[in-house]
């Protein structure tokens, strides 16, 4: 083949090949302008609304009225239902024919009854295939359904994605017709497309990158748009050039699909059921046409919901799980806030996720999914290996605000010195397309190079669902062995982690705390949320006590465990990572604290009560920004005595925040307590402002403390480096504490989460007033209780810990209670060794659960004693499965046990 010489001007061959692409320039002659053909409009087209969410039976008995494209439907959040008559011409035979579709709104198409693929133009989903080549013996005629709700991928913002919806907003249908789609032309472009990329992100320098130019530029000599017969020639050039090879040391990214799906964020719990369905039923369309296609999923409650509202699919799911191609991951219920939910939360995550996920599809998850949260506590490496899983995948501290973390690949050890092996994918992102800047992205943003040659590649729209495409697997699958590229292959995660498992002597460790340094304000927003959450935590471990002793006292006592599972099921769903922290709609939080409200009733016997809202905060600090302070002090109803002498002393005082907003508080302090209370109402009106208090306290100490799950961690009160005055504000859970030798002052509270220690001041975050994605977020009325305890000696010493716990979990009294004397049904010793849970066992309805850990951070020899007859006691782990085959030893003083700082004992008791 004769060349004419190659102009050496980069630019002008890159533009040119470009352009012949382009969805923009010249489509009347170029490629792109040939990738669809003939057209022809549909039969008839009719639609009906609806503001509910309804099934497709119910759907096909409404009235449909016509209807026709460029008409709009709306409001947000409502659902219009299309009837699509469609008749494909008999000219079209032997040609693949699609259903165009374009919508700003989502939908899912229905054919024969059932869900058959998503239709997102934001997700690229913008067509369904009819029939890859028609025949005479199928049918050219039927009737399909669309079921479009009316909002997008990210909910209805008004002006930003983030902002709050606009409830009025209405959506368009702006295609809708049958057109013959050619196949071949989509290849070719995905071979354009590839080395265009490769030409310009290997850069100017590259050898590589000039030979990519000069095949393209190859490509668009040999390449007549209207003439089909130079497409063969034109696509082989392009696979000679993908088909030339690397070397063995090639790094390999292992491609994984994925659909990252919020269970609540810019939209509604019940729009999510949707997103579930209309993304994996296009996931399992793709499984169907690309055997290799592997795609990953967590979050058992949205394999739940599937299986409520979609039995169909979800045994399509079960099929594919069974071949490897739809691979469940994660292990927990819901992808839950890492910072704020209980230990106790979380293993209730690990618990009912792998419980789940067992039932339904044979397995446990061997790998921890938690790619979108906003930091991951010091207790989840312990808790992950306590729950069957050693390797963990996330990627949020890619978006640090100021220190860039060291490492992808690395053992991460927790609090108590258990490690996972952790990858954070390079490439930053847990939704990306498949292209050629992905593959190189990944390679180059490596921290581990030379100890690592394998990286993971997540690919598929995310947050908002929609998931892969098929353009995306097609860019995949053009260059699995590119020289110039890494080696790029699908792979599960199991594939995966095992490639790292094999060279993980080289691996660095991190300790402690992942720490995001961004999202802070989500320890304080949406402050009712938090508020219910913890009430939740409590109401459900008194219940599980007062039915577990029932239980042991009175063998008729029905044990209502499937009342209780499904209350812990909603208190994890509402721990979802942007429900807890409070990032979320407005419409969210009314769903959550309805499952709240509705959750804490009496609980099938009546030694609860109900419990209401008893909690708010504090203040004295109005915050608009962290380095913008304004002292609270206009005082509008001076200090007054309520009650002294006896067994409480209450003062109380009222203080004018701003013409909008005011704090009541009752200062109380009870005989024989060892802090003082502050009894909080708050009435809160703000914009973009903060309340904090602040406790400036005669302690020096470079470290404070703070309550995680099942422990603490130090953390800096000085800002020497980055890493510190990084964390100007950090999370906790019941308490900190700041203390030097002999002495400390404690902050105590009962839903409040966000705290700061800067050299020897306290601090608590109480309201915050942002206007996005809620923009009436914390808007209202407040209750809540913290309290100030001075002790002598260290915090552990001083009880700090079950002080913190006295005054969330408050003594109930139990009406009509009959006569008797006291009675104790367990107890342990020393009182560094916290009970923590008393429950029925999962799987063994004669044995109860007890769960243990060591709080102050030290060895001990433990005693668990109890009244109860206890016939066998045996180790288990945190989803209850047995660790040793032989039971341990129960004596007349009790079951002794050692423990390692911070460690989690789990036991199965058996009683008689």
């Amino acid at each position: 083949m004769f060349h004419q010489p190659v102009l050496k001007n980069r630019r002008t061959l890159l533009e040119r090949a470009e352009k012949f692409v382009s969805d923009v320039y010249f489509t009347d002659c170029n490629l792109r302008g040939r990738l669809y053909g003939e057209t022809c409009p549909l039969k008839s087209l009719s639609s009906f609304m609806t503001s509910k969410r309804i099934s497709f039976s119910e759907a096909v008995q409404q009235t449909f009225e016509p209807c026709s494209v460029g008409d709009s439907f709306g409001p947000t959040w409502w659902t219009c239902w299309f009837k699509v008559f469609l008749t494909i011409p008999d000219a079209w035979r032997g040609k693949e024919v699609h259903l165009c579709w374009e919508s700003d709104g989502e939908g899912m198409i229905w054919r024969d009854g059932q869900p058959c693929q998503g239709l997102t133009k934001e997700g690229e989903k913008t067509s369904f295939i009819l029939t890859p080549s028609l025949k005479d013996e199928e049918p050219h005629s039927f009737t399909l359904y669309v079921e479009m709700a009316c909002n997008g991928l990210f909910g209805a913002g008004k002006d930003s994605a983030i902002a709050a919806p606009d409830p009025h907003r209405t959506y368009t249908l702006q295609r809708a017709e049958l057109v013959v789609f050619h196949r071949h032309v989509r290849e070719l472009l995905t071979d354009f497309e590839m080395l265009v990329d490769i030409v310009k992100f290997l850069g100017e320098d590259n050898q590589r990158g000039y030979q990519a130019l000069f095949t393209v530029n190859e490509m668009v000599n040999l390449c007549d748009p209207a003439n089909p017969s130079s497409f063969l020639g034109t696509h082989s050039l392009a696979q000679k050039f993908f088909s030339q090879k690397n070397g063995e040391s090639q790094h390999t990214v292992h491609t994984m699909g994925h659909c990252h799906i919020d269970s609540a964020w810019l939209w509604p719990y019940e729009e999510t059921i949707r997103k579930c369905a209309r993304s994996w039923v296009t996931a399992i369309r793709l499984m169907e046409k690309n055997p290799d296609f592997i795609f990953t999923c967590s979050q058992a409650q949205q394999f739940e919901w599937v299986k409520q509202w979609y039995p169909g699919l979800f045994s399509e799911i079960k099929h594919f799980v069974k071949k490897g191609q739809f691979v469940p991951v994660g292990g927990t219920w819901v992808e839950m806030d890492g910072n704020l939910p209980s230990g106790e939360s979380m293993v209730r995550q690990f618990l009912l996720g792998q419980h789940f996920f067992q039932q339904e599809f044979g397995i446990y998850c061997k790998e921890f999914w938690l790619p979108d949260t906003f930091g991951y506590s010091a207790q989840l490496p312990q808790i992950m290996r306590g729950s069957g899983i050693t390797r963990f995948l996330t990627q949020k501290l890619s978006w640090n605000l100021v220190n860039t973390f060291p490492h992808n690949t690395f053992f991460w050890e927790g609090l108590d010195s258990s490690r996972v092996l952790t990858h954070f994918p390079p490439g930053n992102s847990y939704e990306m397309k498949g292209r050629v800047e992905d593959f190189l992205k990944t390679l180059r943003n490596n921290k581990d190079k030379g100890r690592v040659n394998h990286s993971a590649l997540l690919f598929g729209f995310g947050d908002g669902g929609g998931g892969p495409t098929q353009l995306m697997l097609d860019r995949i699958h053009r260059v699995p062995d590119t020289d110039g590229l890494p080696k790029v292959q699908m792979s599960c995660p199991d594939v995966f982690f095992s490639k790292l498992e094999a060279d993980s002597s080289l691996f660095c460790s991190w300790s402690g705390e992942l720490f995001l340094e961004l999202h802070n304000g989500t320890y304080t927003t949406q402050a009712q949320i938090k508020l219910g959450n913890r009430q939740c935590e409590v109401l459900l471990h008194d219940a599980e006590v007062a039915s577990s002793l029932a239980l042991c006292r009175n063998s008729a006592f029905q044990y209502p465990s499937s009342r209780l599972q499904e209350l812990w099921r909603l208190l994890l769903l509402n721990q979802f990572h942007d429900v807890l922290p409070g990032s979320c709609i407005e419409m969210v939080v009314q769903d959550a604290l309805g499952y709240y409200q509705g959750k804490s009733i009496t609980l099938l016997f009546t030694l609860l009560s109900h419990i209401r809202g008893l909690i708010q905060y504090l203040c004295f600090l109005l915050l608009g920004h962290v380095n913008c302070r304004k002292p609270v002090v206009e005082v509008d109803k001076p200090l007054s005595v309520v009650s002294a002498g006896g067994l409480r002393g209450t003062v109380t005082y009222t203080l004018r925040i701003s013409e909008k907003s005011s704090l009541t508080q009752d200062i109380i302090l009870d005989a024989m307590c060892p802090y003082l209370k502050f009894s909080t109402k708050v009435d809160w009106a703000e914009s973009h402002k903060f309340l904090k208090v602040e406790f400036p306290v005669r302690v020096h100490n470079p470290y404070a403390s703070y309550e995680v799950q099942f422990g603490h961690v130090q953390r800096p009160t000085h800002r020497n480096t980055s890493w510190d005055w990084a964390r100007f504000e950090v999370w906790g859970h019941k308490w900190a504490d700041l203390s030097e030798y002999g002495f400390g002052v404690a902050l105590l509270n009962d839903c409040k989460y966000g705290y700061s220690t800067y050299r020897n001041t306290l601090s608590l975050s109480l309201l915050r007033a942002p206007k996005a994605p809620d923009a009436n977020a914390d808007i209202g009325q407040h209750h809540f209780t913290y309290a100030v305890m001075p002790h002598s000696g260290s915090f552990q010493e001083s009880s700090v810990i079950q002080c913190a716990y006295n005054l969330n979990f408050p003594l109930r009294l139990f009406p009509n209670a009959p006569d008797q004397s006291s009675w104790s049904a367990f107890s342990i010793n020393p009182s560094a060794v916290i009970l923590e849970t008393i429950k029925q066992a999962e799987n063994h309805k004669d044995a109860l659960v007890v769960r243990m850990f060591e709080s102050h951070g030290s060895s001990v020899s433990a005693t668990l004693t109890t009244t109860l007859p206890l016939r066998e006691a045996i180790l288990c782990d945190l989803v209850e499965r047995r660790i040793s085959a032989q039971p341990t030893p129960v004596t007349a003083s009790g079951i002794s046990l050692d423990f390692q700082p911070f460690q989690i004992v789990s036991l199965l008791l058996f009683f008689q």
